[in-house]
């Protein structure tokens, strides 16, 4: 109810907005130290585009983080993954403001917060505080940066959002202390064919070629002559420095003109949380995975539907078939309007006809994009929904022998370099089941250089169905082993008078863990849970155990599979 009474306050009383802010200077820099990014917004990354900027804390914690424009806290989270522990606040604007991966906030929130996690008996809490509990003014201290969540390494996430749509728009948009003079850089031209009928100099397969120049003009060295026939897109590898940070970030435009006609534009102004996973298609997937780098697609796959798209006429694709030399152009911006171009020569040849052996063979099962699609083979069943795919796919699969740890053969979904949008089913039939162990057994998906993960997986039928997320390699595997725990040193009887803190450590092997019970004195106790680094972290509190006395500790820890390990022991604080 209280999340809709916000919902009701901004419509009321808060302006629509346009696409681009009337006033760009309505917000100051979250950090009272020279601002310098490692990250921008729309940042490229698998899965998701980055919401927000990242702003460096001159490598450690503890940093203050303000408020950058009066209004109230309306939403508070603490979690061990994502961002960490966040505040969101909301200002008469009509914008949201976002604070990620902190370390922790103004005492007042502090206790606020740890109230809470205490009557929810939770250190995962999402918090709706009462609009009028925690007012701000613009410059006013709310917490300090940090690393919490998922981060890699002490930063300030800061994102800026439409609060009535909470669409992430592009903080660099506004006027906050950031300063960038530098252009784009272009490193690589991608040319696609589109069909098993063009040809790109002769072959049907992509030509990648290495551009020269600089300083904001780029062209293609004379020896690389492109000759195509057929229909073809273009792909883009860049990347944007800003001022005072050595970090690669993302491009904010992209524009593809034809003979002086704009044939594709992207412009990174905001996107919706929903979208965001289209990423992979815009990106070339194939080649991130390959290569660890980024290539932009300045053509738009049949099932790639994402908002910020425009002047597309074909999706960007250009047929080449008219025996003309065609001027192309690829221009760059940033958010700070420097600007890059890359400007090449196309020679456009009439198909003759094609022999076989130049014709791409894809072999398997065609499975169409805007379809359910439905394989089936011995002891294994995959259901994939409609759109899951980016483009119409032809389906392969294959078998082997699993080895004697294995509850069944390893099965080969597709390959990992095709992208799905949504999770698709996948059932296997094991081999063999150990006798009342029907509860433990699980889908394992083994990486090219044998990490397992394991898929959240349920028996029946006689199969195993669990969702997945990426093809590849599939067996039906057995968790029956407990978490570990560890008290890094902790014994029983120990002294920790003069303690701040006790860390335990807990891990599994498969499953992953599902949950942590900590006791002290038979009474909950708020432990915060460091994911990324599996460490329990337990601040003595004397408000809520008695010091200079003798306390009993004890947690258990749970896995995916219901497997359980308990920990014990008496200390001194």
């Amino acid at each position: 109810m209280l999340f809709i009474e916000f919902l009701i306050f901004t419509a009321l009383f808060f302006n629509i907005l346009s696409d681009s802010p009337k006033d760009n200077s309505i917000f100051i820099s979250p950090l009272k130290i020279p601002l310098a990014l490692s990250a921008n917004f729309g940042e490229l990354r698998i899965d998701h585009f980055h919401s927000g900027v990242d702003i460096k804390t001159e490598g450690v914690t503890g940093k203050e983080v303000v408020a950058t424009a009066d209004g109230f806290v309306y939403r508070i989270s603490v979690s061990p993954g994502g961002f960490g522990k966040a505040l969101y606040l909301m200002h008469p604007s009509g914008y949201s403001s976002v604070y990620a991966h902190l370390d922790r906030f103004t005492p007042e929130i502090e206790e606020y917060v740890k109230n809470q996690q205490y009557e929810r008996q939770s250190y995962l809490v999402t918090l709706f505080p009462p609009r009028e509990k925690f007012p701000v003014s613009q410059g006013e201290r709310i917490a300090y940066s940090g690393n919490s969540g998922s981060s890699g390494g002490p930063h300030l996430h800061y994102e800026i959002r439409k609060t009535d749509t909470e669409k992430p728009v592009n903080p660099l948009l506004f006027k906050f202390g950031t300063y960038d003079d530098i252009e784009p850089v272009i490193e690589r031209l991608v040319i696609y064919p589109i069909n098993q009928y063009t040809l790109i100099n002769e072959r049907n397969s992509l030509k990648k070629i290495t551009v020269a120049g600089g300083n904001g003009n780029y062209y293609i060295p004379s020896e690389n002559e492109i000759i195509i026939s057929g229909q073809a897109g273009f792909g883009i590898k860049s990347y944007d420095l800003l001022n005072a940070s050595y970090n690669k970030c993302s491009v904010y435009s992209i524009e593809l003109k034809i003979d002086s006609v704009t044939r594709f534009r992207y412009k990174m102004d905001e996107f919706s949380f929903s979208e965001s996973r289209y990423v992979n298609s815009h990106i070339d997937y194939e080649t991130y995975l390959r290569e660890n780098t980024y290539v932009e697609r300045t053509f738009i796959l049949p099932n790639d539907k994402l908002s910020i798209y425009s002047d597309a006429p074909d999706r960007g694709i250009f047929d080449f078939r008219d025996n003309k030399i065609h001027s192309v152009r690829i221009i760059l911006t940033d958010a700070h309007e420097n600007m890059s171009s890359l400007d090449f020569k196309v020679k456009s040849r009439y198909p003759e006809a094609i022999p076989l052996s130049v014709q791409s063979r894809k072999e398997g099962i065609v499975m169409p994009y805007n379809r359910s699609n439905k394989f089936r083979a011995e002891n294994i069943m995959v259901l994939i929904p409609s759109g899951t795919f980016y483009d119409t796919v032809a389906f392969t699969y294959k078998r082997d022998n699993g080895t004697p740890i294995m509850l069944s053969d390893v099965h080969y979904v597709h390959n990992k370099y095709t992208p799905v949008h949504k999770s698709y089913s996948l059932s296997i039939k094991p081999s063999n089941i150990p006798s009342g162990k029907e509860s433990k057994l699980l889908i394992v998906q083994l990486s090219d250089d044998f990490i397992k993960s394991a898929l959240k997986s349920s028996f029946a039928d006689g199969f195993v169905t669990g969702d997945a997320l990426t093809f590849g390699m599939f067996y039906v595997g057995i968790d029956t082993v407990p978490p570990s725990i560890s008290g890094n040193g902790l014994i029983s009887d120990a002294d920790l008078s003069g303690k701040s803190e006790l860390r335990i450590k807990i891990t599994d092997d498969l499953s992953g863990i599902k949950s942590y019970e900590p006791m002290i004195d038979g009474k909950w106790a708020l432990f915060e849970f460091d994911q990324k680094n599996n460490v329990l972290i337990y601040r003595f509190d004397p408000g809520r155990i008695l010091k200079g006395s003798k306390h009993n500790l004890s947690l258990k820890v749970t896995d995916n599979k219901e497997n359980q390990s308990f920990f014990m022991c008496d200390f001194t604080w």
